[in-house]
């Protein structure tokens, strides 16, 4: 941390046991954020870490589930948008946040401009009436 080296897990484990809240002083975490806060603040992050953002099961080189290949593959056809995935499945404090975080309760979810697109369904239907290409490239 910092350049200098803190230790390996034998010594973070230390830290977490003897010292409640010591990890968090050491990375200069303030103890005063509620996990619901840092959480928000995160999904917040994430959903804006790319203008295109797809919320899914996988990835899109190797999607996990028909849905979420199914709206790569509609993503892909746009081949002058690019866009970011996260892969919900690696990361179960995001995979639930998110459903209460965009009141969407199933995944993929699709983000542009940090606000919520919405499923597959959505994306289908905007793909078919044209509009999808107009919003990712707004």
């Amino acid at each position: 941390m910092k350049g200098e080296l803190i230790g390996g897990l034998d010594i973070v484990k230390e830290m977490v046991q003897e010292h409640p809240g010591g990890l968090k002083t050491a990375l200069g975490l303030s103890m005063s954020i509620s996990t619901e806060e840092s959480l928000h603040e995160r999904l917040e992050k994430l959903v804006n870490r790319s203008k295109v953002m797809l919320f899914m099961k996988g990835l899109p080189s190797s999607p996990r589930c028909g849905f979420s290949r199914q709206i790569c593959d509609i993503l892909n056809l746009h081949t002058e948008v690019s866009y970011d995935a996260f892969d919900i499945l690696q990361d179960e404090e995001v995979r639930q946040g998110l459903k209460s975080f965009s009141d969407w309760p199933t995944f993929p979810q699709l983000y542009v401009n940090g606000e919520l697109v919405g499923g597959l369904d959505i994306v289908k239907e905007l793909q078919e009436s044209g509009e999808l290409g107009k919003l990712l490239t707004e």
